[in-house]
């Protein structure tokens, strides 16, 4: 048994083609075919039932299949584990991270990365946490930034900080003369969103929901920036991070918090136990885990 036939196997599981198992292993599909016909060969069993257009696991395939995901799970740390005692000056880091972190908090971290370890690539992907759940889970990614709650057991998480969610209002907004605001201040308001999707537009619906306060959704975007610009034209309000905080006077909403209870968000790093960073995604996570947020 070869290593190579276990990786074409797996590819064929997942793809359940034998032309795409060959495009996705960069083999000859005559080739590849043939390996998979000398697996089940030396294991005296069917792996796959063939049929016009595809091919479906046996039973037998099915418990072979977790095997060998297991079998190429190993080996694949086992050589992270021997480019780990390089000494960084090669290499990239693939990430994911959330839109309404990502142009806040990257810069500085980013830049202390790259003053220490030049030659090594990073890869960033923005996406929505359900979406980089799923890249992580497929080992496309190193690990992800994200924003609680995260449910699954199979995910290590590692606290970085809890920010606090601003009330972002439009400029001499009547709510702006007030000395201090809570919750029930945004009774009946017209409040700007994140689209369906984004955790950031859950957190603030789901504060809203506890507190009891019913305001009136007038906007929902995928954009932070965006979510802001209708705020400065009085549109309605937001509750924005605290890191998108702008402090350019002339373009700006005016930024207030609310009283106990108010709304935060809690950021963290997930990455998934069976596949811990290797030598340079932990030299970042150290970098990540270090930053604190300004005041």
């Amino acid at each position: 048994m070869e290593m190579h036939q276990l990786r074409y196997m797996v590819a064929l599981a997942r793809t359940g083609n034998f032309s795409r198992a060959a495009e996705q292993c960069n083999v000859a599909q005559p080739s590849l075919s043939q390996q998979i016909q000398k697996l089940e060969a030396e294991l005296g069993e069917r792996l796959f039932d063939r049929m016009k257009r595809e091919v479906r696991l046996t039973p037998h395939g099915t418990a072979f299949l977790r095997r060998a995901v297991r079998i190429l799970e190993e080996v694949d740390a086992a050589r992270r584990e021997a480019s780990d005692a390089l000494d960084l000056k090669h290499g990239s880091i693939a990430i994911g991270i959330l839109p309404t972190i990502a142009p806040y908090l990257l810069p500085p971290v980013m830049a202390r990365f790259s003053a220490q370890f030049a030659g090594v690539e990073i890869n960033v992907q923005e996406d929505t946490t359900a979406q980089l759940l799923k890249l992580v889970h497929a080992y496309e990614i190193d690990f992800a930034v994200v924003s609680e709650p995260i449910v699954d057991d199979r995910l290590t998480v590692t606290e970085l900080f809890t920010e606090e969610l601003l009330l972002a209002l439009p400029p001499r907004h009547a709510l702006a003369k007030k000395r201090t605001l809570t919750s029930a201040d945004l009774r009946d308001q017209k409040l700007i969103v994140m689209k369906s999707g984004h955790c950031l537009g859950d957190q603030v619906l789901g504060f809203c929901e506890r507190q009891e306060v019913k305001p009136r959704i007038s906007f929902r975007s995928a954009q932070l920036e965006t979510v802001q610009e209708l705020v400065c034209a009085g549109l309605g309000l937001s509750l924005v991070p605290a890191m998108a905080r702008r402090t350019h006077p002339r373009r700006a909403p005016e930024y207030r918090s609310l009283q106990a209870p108010s709304p935060a968000r809690k950021i963290v790093l997930v990455w998934p136990h069976q596949r811990p960073p290797g030598r340079a995604a932990t030299e970042l996570v150290k970098l990540f885990t270090a930053y604190q947020p300004p005041l």
